[in-house]
C-alpha cells in the first residue's frame, strides 16, 4: 500500500507542487486524485469505499450531507485535482477538515468494522493534510499482516452543538417499529469512541418519545429535533432498502446533517407474538446440567410427558395446547420447562382469567376426577412406588441381559419415568401439607444427607456408599459421562440417623424413584455402548431410536463417527423466550433506576479479564470505558462489561455482529469484578453478577 512522504511540505501549485504529488504515490494508485460526493464514481463501492459511496447516495437522495470529495482506490488520473479539491473544500486552508477511512470492506451489509480504520478531525493546512491522509491510509493494515483496500473521504469539519447515532430500528430489542436515538453535546465522535454514554431516546416510527435514558438527564433533543431525526431515518431507509446507522449532528443554526449512513448490520432477535415464557424453574431440581442427546430422549421426554398428563387431569391447561407443545424442552441441551403451564409464574393478566369461561370449564370436568384422585393419590403413589422397587430388585445385572432384553428394559424405564412424573407433579399440587407422624415432612435429600453422613463417619467410601443406601442418589444429577459424585460435605439428621426411604411422604418418595430409574438407564445404556463397541463419550450421542435399534440388530447411523460433543452452553436464564432460529431472549426485569444496560444480547459465564496478561480461554473483558482501540480482542471473547458507553457505540455495534454478550454502564465494574472472578453476563437483561449462576 502506498505511503505518504512527509518530506514534501506545502510546495507550490505548480510544477514543484505535481513533483510533490507524484511523490506521494497518489498518482499511480489514486488516480483520479479526488472525485467529488455529487459524482457517478463517488457512489461504487469498490472505488470509493463503501463509507464515502453511502454518502454519495444519500446526497443524491437530496439528504443532507456535507460536500466533499474521495481520494479513490486505484485508478488513474491528474494529481493536480487532489490539491485542487483540497483547496476547495477547505477554503484554501483556512477551514479545518475531517478525513475519513472508507474501504470497500466496512459499513457493508455483513460487517460494520466499526471504528476499525482512522479518522482524523480538525485537520488544517496542506501539511497536515497530507499527514492525516497517511494515517488513514496506514490504518489499512492490520494486525494480521494483511491490508485492506483503503480510499479516503475528506469533508468539512462541522462544530456540531449536539451530535450522535441514530438507528432506523432498535437493535438491542430487534424491534423494526422502533428508532434508537443517542445523543450527546458536541459531535458523535465522542459517543461512538466510548467516551460518553449519552442520552438514550427510544422513539416510535414517527418520533414520538417512547422512553428516555437517564431519566434525570436534560433533554438535549427537543421534540422537533426527535421528528426531524425519524424523517431522516424514514428517509435513509427509503434510500437504502433498509434501517439504517447514522450518524448525525446539529450546528449552531440548529440544521441537521448526516455525517454517516450505514446498515444495521446485527438486530438481536425478536420473540414472535405469544412466545412461550421459558425458564429452568422447576425443571433444573432433576435435570440441572447441560444434556447430551440421548440424555434428552431418556429424561426429557419422558419428563414432559408426565408433566403433560398430571397438567391434563387437574384441567389447568387445554388439550390442544398440551398436545402442540411440549411442557418441558431443552435449548442449548439445557432443560427448560413452559413457566406459566407449570405455575412457576402468574398469568400475564390474571383479571382476564375471571372474565374466561374455558379455565372453570375445564376445572369443572375435571373436578370429580380431580376429587377423587386427591383421596386416591397417596395410594396410587404408595403402589407405583412398591411396583417399581420390585422390578428393581429383579433387575438382573445388565452384563447378564441379552441385547433384546436390554432394549426391553430401556423401553419400560422410559414408560415408567412417565408415570412417575406425573405422579409427582399430582402430588405436589394436590396433597401439600399431608401426611403423618414425623416422616411428613421429611424430604429425599434430607434423608439422603443423613445416610451419606452415617456412612462417612463409618469411613465407607462413596462408591460403597451408594450401593448400600441409594438413597444417597437423590444427591446427585443423572450423568452418561464420568461416575456420580457425591457432595464433599454432609451433615448429619437432629437425631444423626438416616430415615428409612419408605417413611418418606408421597411425592418424596416418587421423586427419588425417578432418580433411580434414571440410574438404571445410565447403567443400562453403558452396557449397551459396551456391547456396539462405543465408548462412554461417544454413546451419548446417540437418540433414543438410534440406540434401540442397534440393540434389536440394525446398524449404527453411518455418521456417527463425525458426530460432535454438544458446544458448552451458559446456563438459561430465570425467565426468556425464544426468537427466531432459537435464539434466547431473556425476560426482561424492566427495574428503573438501573444503569446497568444490555448492548448486545445473550448470556455467558467467564472469568474476568482486563485484557492484559494471560488471556482465559473463557475470558470476559472488563474495561472502563468501549475503547475502539479493543477491537482486535473481541474475537474469541465470552463476554464484555464497561463502567460506561452506549448501545450505538463502535464497540458495542462490534460485540452485536460477533454475537457477544455485552453490558455497559456497570458501575465501578473495573473495581467489582476482578481479573479471575467469575462472572454471568446477560446482554439481554442488562445484568452482569459475580459467579456462575445456575
Amino acid at each position: 500500500m502506498t505511503t505518504l512522504d512527509e518530506r514534501h511540505g506545502e510546495g507550490a501549485y505548480k510544477g514543484e507542487g505535481s513533483r510533490g504529488e507524484t511523490a506521494l504515490g497518489l498518482v499511480a494508485e489514486y488516480a483520479p486524485a479526488a472525485v467529488p460526493l455529487e459524482q457517478p464514481l463517488a457512489a461504487v463501492p469498490g472505488t470509493a469505499g463503501s463509507k464515502a459511496a453511502n454518502l454519495a447516495r444519500a446526497a443524491g437522495a437530496g439528504l443532507p450531507v456535507l460536500p466533499g470529495f474521495v481520494i479513490p482506490y486505484k485508478g488513474k488520473g491528474d494529481p493536480d485535482a487532489l490539491r485542487r479539491a483540497w483547496q476547495e473544500v477547505s477554503g484554501g486552508g483556512a477551514r479545518p477538515l475531517v478525513v475519513r477511512s472508507s474501504s470497500p470492506q466496512e459499513d457493508t451489509e455483513e460487517s460494520s468494522l466499526a471504528g476499525q480504520f482512522a479518522s482524523v478531525l480538525d485537520v488544517r493546512g496542506w501539511a497536515d493534510f497530507h499527514a492525516a491522509v497517511r494515517t488513514v491510509i496506514e490504518s489499512a493494515r492490520r494486525s494480521d499482516g494483511s491490508t485492506a483496500p483503503m480510499a479516503v473521504l475528506v469533508q468539512p469539519m462541522l462544530r456540531a452543538t449536539v451530535g450522535g447515532v441514530m438507528f432506523g430500528a432498535d437493535p438491542v430489542e430487534g424491534r423494526a417499529d422502533r428508532m434508537l436515538v443517542s445523543a450527546v453535546r458536541g459531535g458523535p465522535d465522542s459517543l461512538v469512541s466510548g467516551e460518553q454514554a449519552g442520552t438514550n431516546y427510544w422513539l416510535s416510527g414517527r418520533g414520538r418519545v417512547l422512553r428516555t435514558e437517564p431519566e434525570e438527564t436534560g433533554a438535549l433533543l427537543g421534540r422537533g429535533e426527535l421528528r426531524r431525526l425519524a424523517r431522516l431515518a424514514r428517509r435513509a431507509r427509503q434510500v437504502f432498502g433498509g434501517p439504517q446507522d447514522i450518524e448525525f449532528g446539529f450546528d449552531a443554526d440548529g440544521r441537521l446533517w448526516l455525517f454517516q449512513s450505514r446498515p444495521i448490520t446485527a438486530m438481536a432477535g425478536r420473540p414472535p407474538r405469544g412466545a412461550r415464557l421459558l425458564g429452568p424453574g422447576p425443571v433444573a431440581e432433576t435435570l440441572p446440567d447441560q444434556l447430551q442427546p440421548l440424555e434428552e430422549d431418556l429424561w426429557v421426554t419422558p419428563m414432559a410427558r408426565g408433566l403433560a398428563a398430571a397438567l391434563d387431569i387437574g384441567g389447568t391447561a387445554p388439550r390442544r395446547l398440551l398436545r402442540s407443545a411440549p411442557v418441558v424442552t431443552t435449548v442449548g441441551g439445557r432443560a427448560a420447562g413452559d413457566l406459566r403451564l407449570l405455575g412457576a409464574v402468574p398469568p400475564k393478566h390474571p383479571w382476564l382469567s375471571l372474565l374466561n369461561p374455558a379455565p372453570g370449564a375445564r376445572r369443572l370436568a375435571a373436578a370429580w376426577r380431580v376429587g377423587r384422585l386427591t383421596a386416591a393419590l397417596p395410594g396410587l403413589a404408595t403402589d407405583l412406588v412398591a411396583d417399581v422397587d420390585r422390578h428393581l430388585a429383579e433387575v438382573p445385572a445388565p452384563a447378564g441381559l441379552p441385547a433384546a432384553a436390554l432394549a426391553d428394559e430401556l423401553r419400560w424405564t422410559r414408560s415408567v419415568l412417565v408415570s412417575l412424573h406425573a405422579q409427582e407433579a399430582l402430588a405436589g399440587a394436590l396433597l401439600r401439607d399431608r401426611g403423618s407422624g414425623s416422616a411428613a415432612g421429611s424430604t429425599a435429600a434430607g434423608t439422603a444427607l443423613a445416610a451419606l453422613a452415617a456412612a462417612r463417619a463409618r469411613g465407607a467410601p462413596d462408591e460403597r456408599v451408594i450401593a448400600d443406601r441409594p438413597v444417597v442418589l437423590a444427591l446427585t444429577a443423572p450423568t452418561l459421562r464420568g461416575r456420580v459424585r457425591l457432595p464433599s460435605t454432609a451433615p448429619a439428621g437432629r437425631d444423626g440417623t438416616p430415615a428409612s426411604p419408605s417413611s418418606l411422604p408421597p411425592r418424596e418418595a416418587l421423586r427419588l424413584r425417578v432418580r433411580w430409574i434414571q440410574e438404571l438407564q445410565v447403567r443400562l445404556v453403558r452396557d449397551a455402548g459396551r456391547r456396539l463397541g462405543l465408548p462412554a463419550d461417544r454413546i451419548g450421542l446417540l437418540r433414543w431410536r438410534e440406540l434401540v435399534n442397534a440393540l434389536d440388530g440394525e446398524a449404527l447411523p453411518a455418521d456417527l463417527d463425525v458426530r460432535m460433543p454438544p458446544a458448552a452452553s451458559p446456563p438459561l436464564p430465570d425467565a426468556f423466550r425464544l426468537a427466531e432460529g432459537g435464539a434466547v431472549v431473556a425476560e426482561r426485569t424492566g427495574r428503573r433506576g438501573d444503569r446497568v444496560q444490555g448492548v448486545s444480547g445473550g448470556r455467558a459465564v467467564g472469568t474476568a479479564w482486563d485484557g492484559t496478561g494471560s488471556r482465559p480461554e473463557d475470558a470476559v473483558l472488563v474495561v472502563r470505558t468501549l475503547d475502539p482501540a479493543l477491537a482486535p480482542l473481541l474475537p474469541g471473547l465470552t463476554g464484555l462489561v464497561a463502567q460506561t458507553g452506549s448501545p450505538l457505540s463502535h464497540l458495542a455495534v462490534l460485540a452485536r455482529e460477533f454475537g457477544l454478550p455485552a453490558v455497559v454502564g456497570a458501575e465501578d465494574a473495573v473495581g467489582r469484578f476482578p481479573v479471575g472472578a467469575r462472572l454471568t453476563v446477560d446482554g439481554t437483561a442488562g445484568d452482569v453478577r459475580l459467579g456462575a449462576e445456575p
